[in-house]
């Protein structure tokens, strides 16, 4: 139980969807413009930032990129809450796609009820949703698939032995976050067991930007086709047979430019916030 709040301020950990800013929830959009502070990650458009928030609000741009340039720790993430939650600020911490899907939001809520800072969590349209939908994938077509799961395999410990066998024979859809770096691997796993001929993987870059691009091909034809390519971030992968469905529906065209939608983490300090 978290102890009674000392403080007028609040934090409201909110989604802002997947990227398209028109997919940003009316109760997210009306905390941003209320807010003294916004603590924005990286997968969150710069156009939602500047459409809503107040002019004089205190913006401060965290977030993590894996093993790709700066981030910010989640420390820091958690001290700066507190911090400016504590001078009776209205803090909003937003979050790309979801904020309970593959997100540090366990940590956030541990850290805010420890130092008795009262919170609100507004959802997002998760990334995989949004990917989906504007690619015309339906997720549980019927005929298709009748459930999905979201996985993520960024590193190799994720899942075991047991587990690659089952997902292996599944006819649920698998849909896989922060994994482009471990594509090929992934594929290899589900190929080398009893993976059905009928597999197909859809592999969507900056999906509902204007940058998007989507990819498609039979599961085991990866490796000859898109084996080794290095794919822009946030990049998800959908897996099973509705990806045989992949280019029947999409109604949102390939971009033909190669540019990032999103801008790098400058990774900032407590010090530096505070400046």
């Amino acid at each position: 139980m978290k102890p009674p709040s000392t403080t007028k301020g609040k934090v409201i950990i909110a989604g802002a969807g997947p990227g398209d800013p028109d997919l940003l929830t009316i109760k997210a959009m009306r905390f941003i413009q209320q807010a003294d502070v916004l603590i924005t990650d990286r997968l969150v458009s710069e156009v939602i930032i500047d459409r809503y928030k107040r002019k004089d609000a205190l913006v401060l741009h965290v977030g993590k990129q894996c093993r790709r340039g700066a981030s910010t720790p989640q420390d820091v993430i958690n001290e700066l809450m507190v911090e400016y939650a504590s001078q009776d600020k209205l803090v909003v911490r937003l979050k790309g796609g979801d904020v309970s899907i593959f997100s540090n939001i366990l940590d956030e809520l541990q850290y805010l009820s420890l130092h008795g800072i009262e919170f609100e969590i507004i959802p997002g349209i998760t990334a995989a949703l949004g990917a989906a939908a504007y690619a015309g994938i339906p997720l549980t077509a019927r005929g298709h698939s009748t459930a999905v799961r979201f996985l993520t395999f960024y590193k190799q410990e994720l899942i075991d032995d047991k587990l690659w066998d089952e997902l292996s024979r599944t006819d649920d859809t698998l849909v896989f976050y922060m994994s482009s770096d471990t594509t090929d691997a992934l594929v290899a796993e589900l190929t080398l067991r009893r993976t059905p001929k009928d597999r197909g993987i859809v592999v969507l870059e900056q999906a509902t930007t204007p940058f998007q691009r989507v990819y498609h091909c039979n599961l085991f034809d990866y490796p000859a086709l898109m084996g080794g390519k290095k794919f822009r971030s946030p990049t998800l992968l959908i897996i099973g047979k509705v990806a045989s469905l992949a280019g029947h529906f999409q109604w949102q065209p390939n971009c033909e430019k190669t540019e990032d939608y999103f801008n790098p983490v400058p990774g900032i300090t407590k010090a530096e916030a505070r400046a």
